[in-house]
């Protein structure tokens, strides 16, 4: 059955609800889209603020092919699928829900085509470009910002879901609105799934909704109403960020909701080995043999005993000592690259197989480590013109104080160490 949301979509710029800075008459992007000169945009706000509705809208308006992919389900291999077609069309729109999901390399798969006019590209994103776009591709784009839905909206889309069952028979009236405005905290499609899901579990005609019916209704349905609410990415961010914040109690809470709400266990076991990089890395290394350990024993697993797998490491990372280092330099590194291009390898570092590169000096001067005493030789790893450069500062933990002394004893004072 198709849900109230998706039948109360709008498919007109007039019918649109919300984001009136956007598109009331003479806003900046209805202007836009009303002379048909549309750049590639990102359009950036909560869930359930009309992100696909109006790249929809856009579409249609504009009458122009129309593609969408999820940077969830799709990667660089579906990217080009798409571009191989829109080269063959006029004008294509190539609309991405959750584009900040996409990797660097699947972001700049998109470069070329979105340069040389192939695609307009529209970008979904709940979270901020800034951060989670690469620049190349964010420089090409504007950003148009997405607020969540005020009052006076809601009680809009309450009319006109009211209208809606009117229209199939049935008889609602929704003589108090304070609950559904708190669970759906802006979010329209949150507001339309509590109202469908307060109408279905009520066999009631005339049935009148107020607070107490929708405190009750979705409290007794909570994980039902949470997969409609899409607030799956809602509640892996708090998650992860009670792990990151060392709130253990914060942690297993977020996890029992997921597990309550039927969440895929691999996809949270996924997402705490990430963390086990990303936010702990060196500071304490067991913590990715755990994080890997328990995708495996959950792999094999599965519900309902693999949650106690989960708690165990949620808990355990949320505990753990923090460090963001070995992430940092790798985007210190990454940035440099963009900066520098693809500088030549030392000779000296260089695989020097053949005896024509050995002629060409290739390996000449190679100092082997473990031929000096503590296994060490002072010599330069990084290409001309990064020499010194400082990608990897250990962090303030005390696993990585002691990697920190070290390596100011090897490189004495080299590296800013």
């Amino acid at each position: 059955m198709t849900p109230l949301a998706e039948l109360l979509r709008p498919h007109s710029l007039d019918t649109y609800v919300g984001q009136s800075h956007l598109v009331a008459k003479g806003a900046v992007l209805r202007s836009l889209i009303e002379s048909g000169n549309l750049p590639s945009m990102i359009l950036w706000g909560p869930p359930g603020t009309g992100k696909t509705t109006l790249a929809t809208i856009i579409s249609h308006t504009l009458q122009r092919p129309f593609h969408t992919l999820s940077a969830i389900s799709s990667g660089v291999k579906e990217v080009r699928e798409v571009l191989d077609k829109a080269k063959q069309e006029q004008g294509s729109i190539l609309f991405i829900d959750e584009i900040h999901r996409f990797n660097k390399a699947q972001q700049d798969s998109l470069l070329g085509a979105v340069e040389r006019g192939v695609i307009t590209l529209i970008g979904a994103t709940t979270e901020n470009p800034s951060f989670e776009v690469i620049s190349a591709l964010l420089s090409r784009c504007q950003v148009y910002v997405l607020k969540p839905f005020n009052e006076e909206d809601m009680h809009h889309l309450i009319d006109r879901a009211v209208q809606h069952y009117a229209s199939e028979g049935r008889h609602i009236e929704v003589a108090e609105t304070d609950a559904l405005m708190r669970i759906s905290g802006g979010d329209a499609r949150k507001l339309l799934n509590a109202i469908e899901l307060v109408v279905n579990r009520s066999n009631i005609d005339p049935l009148v909704i107020d607070n107490h019916r929708t405190v009750e209704v979705i409290q007794q349905n909570l994980a039902y109403y949470d997969k409609l609410g899409e607030t799956h990415y809602d509640i892996i961010s708090a998650f992860i960020k009670s792990m990151r914040g060392s709130d253990p109690n914060g942690a297993v809470y977020w996890l029992a909701r997921m597990i309550a709400g039927g969440e895929d266990p691999l996809f949270i076991a996924r997402r705490m080995l990430i963390f086990a990089s990303e936010d702990i890395g060196n500071a304490n290394p067991n913590a990715l043999l755990l994080a890997n350990a328990t995708f495996d024993a959950v792999s094999k697993i599965g519900y309902p005993e693999c949650r106690i797998n989960l708690s165990q490491c949620a808990i355990y990372l949320a505990c753990s000592e923090k460090s963001n280092a070995t992430y940092i330099a790798l985007a210190h590194a990454e940035t440099a690259i963009r900066h520098t291009g693809d500088l030549p390898v030392p000779l000296h570092i260089r695989n020097a197989p053949t005896k024509l590169m050995k002629d060409l000096d290739y390996g000449k001067n190679y100092k082997y480590a473990h031929d000096y005493d503590g296994n060490f030789a002072m010599q330069e790893y990084l290409p001309d013109g990064l020499q010194g450069s400082t990608f990897y500062m250990p962090g303030q933990t005390a696993r990585e104080q002691d990697t920190l002394r070290r390596l100011h004893t090897l490189w004495n004072g080299k590296y800013q160490y």
